[in-house]
């Protein structure tokens, strides 16, 4: 949980002070390399931090609750198009890391192959059964097999592996350069405005303040009374502040009672201190999961 100290701190800390600067930086990710997960680390962290790739992403909470083992890790949270990833919020809430950061992805999806093979010597694509969803529009000109698999890099790694002619895989443009192989055909995605949002965490024991920060996470709930709700929500917008988020989530072990994940962007620390000492006394529980600075969708 991040203190009052530590978000007053923040205003002194000095630019990307987030307590993972450097090199030797290592996270972990869900998936392999050359996935989107391992695209956004590179974003956030710069090109030479080291990916702990897992099977899950109770893995990955796992390892970057573990300072043995990483310095954090980086979770997708939600997509522009498909939503939320509720499970991860329920891993989010059982554990004890803390927020230091956001990256918003735009997922681009290349068409991979050998060097060498050329459109028309395709017979089948391989890839997640997303991305292969995402692209849809492309592969319907053509009459490929579609494959789907566990991930969009293992495609390409195995496409690469085999040396297959006849096979190309859908996956990152850092897939390509990782495994030496052609884009045959870049961008084949059919709605270009897709973009996953990815969470940095770290335990909260080593977290440091981050500079600038105009955006935090909290999980609240209420008595469930009448109106509760709408008391927090009222209190929220009458701070100033934008609530870019509101998340439900049942409560384990109750009949049918939510707790509430929210996004704040806020103009000053003090604007947000103030509306979380407002919204405390509504609250039967609240917790706030970190202050960070507000990711930018560039493309």
């Amino acid at each position: 949980m991040v203190d009052r100290k530590q978000q007053q701190e923040s205003t002194d800390a000095t630019p990307g002070s987030n307590g993972l600067q450097g090199t030797g930086i290592k996270v972990s990710i869900q998936g392999y390399e050359g996935s989107f997960h391992q695209v956004a680390a590179r974003q956030f962290f710069g090109k030479n931090v080291e990916v702990i790739p897992c099977a899950t992403f109770r893995d990955v909470v796992k390892i970057a609750s573990n300072k043995k083992e990483s310095n954090g890790g980086l979770m997708a949270i939600e997509n522009s198009i498909a939503g939320s990833i509720l499970p991860n919020y329920n891993l989010l809430q059982k554990s004890s890391l803390q927020i230091i950061g956001e990256i918003y992805l735009p997922i681009k999806q290349q068409l991979l192959v050998n060097p060498g093979v050329q459109l028309e010597d395709i017979r089948e694509v391989h890839s997640h059964h997303m991305a292969i969803q995402q692209c849809l529009e492309f592969l319907d000109k053509y009459n490929w097999k579609l494959v789907e698999t566990e991930d969009t890099a293992l495609s390409a790694k195995h496409v690469q592996q085999h040396r297959s002619k006849h096979i190309a895989a859908i996956a990152s443009k850092l897939a390509a350069d990782l495994f030496n192989l052609d884009v045959i055909a870049p961008n084949i995605h059919t709605l270009k405005n897709n973009y996953t949002r990815f969470l940095v965490l770290v335990p909260q024991d080593v977290a440091e303040p981050v500079a600038e920060a105009n955006k935090a996470s909290v999980n609240f709930h209420t008595d469930h009374s009448r109106g509760s709700l709408a008391r927090v929500l009222s209190r929220i917008a009458d701070a100033g502040i934008n609530l870019s988020k509101l998340q439900s989530s049942p409560i384990p072990g109750t009949d049918f009672q939510y707790s509430f994940y929210a996004d704040m962007e806020f103009d000053t620390l003090d604007q947000f201190n103030t509306v979380i000492d407002d919204i405390r006394p509504v609250t039967q529980e609240l917790r706030i999961y970190g202050v960070y600075k507000n990711g930018k969708t560039n493309n």
